[in-house]
């Protein structure tokens, strides 16, 4: 079951950062085109909004059945795993991260809903869910992509 959540949430993990990446570059295109908000980025905020979500509860389940999540601190103890930067990435630093930047999609998209004019829903939009696409990237654990 391990292994093929693990697939499951690194794979899954190409298509948020994709979603999150077009939506965040759509939205910037369209507060600075001031062009008017339509049903495709609705459906575009939407997707990223579904991804992630996704992405977080298998991330989640992922935390109690692997090696690297809680088992590490259980094995460990917090000390070590904070000592050692790979085992702090994986059981502190990507969680934590993972969970603001859902947090940050999640805010941004309840907020641009709450508008009722184009420019501020792009705004809304481009705030937030670029501020959770740098926090994405910078957790990430690269050398397991590459």
């Amino acid at each position: 079951m391990y292994e093929v959540l693990q697939f499951v949430h690194s794979y899954w993990a190409y298509l948020v950062v994709l979603v999150l990446t077009i939506t965040t570059i759509n939205s910037i295109g369209g507060l600075l085109a001031d062009r008017p908000y339509g049903a495709r980025d609705m459906r575009l905020a939407l997707f990223t909004l579904i991804t992630t979500h996704i992405q977080l509860l298998i991330g989640l389940v992922l935390y109690f059945v692997s090696p690297l999540g809680l088992k590490a601190i259980n094995t460990y103890g917090m000390g070590e795993v904070m000592k050692n930067a790979d085992l702090r990435l994986y059981v502190v630093e990507h969680p934590t991260v993972m969970i603001l930047t859902v947090i940050l999609v999640t805010v941004g998209y309840s907020k641009h809903k709450k508008k009722l004019l184009s420019k501020p829903k792009f705004k809304m939009l481009t705030i937030f869910y670029a501020l959770g696409l740098v926090l994405m990237l910078s957790r990430i654990p690269w050398t397991a992509w590459f």
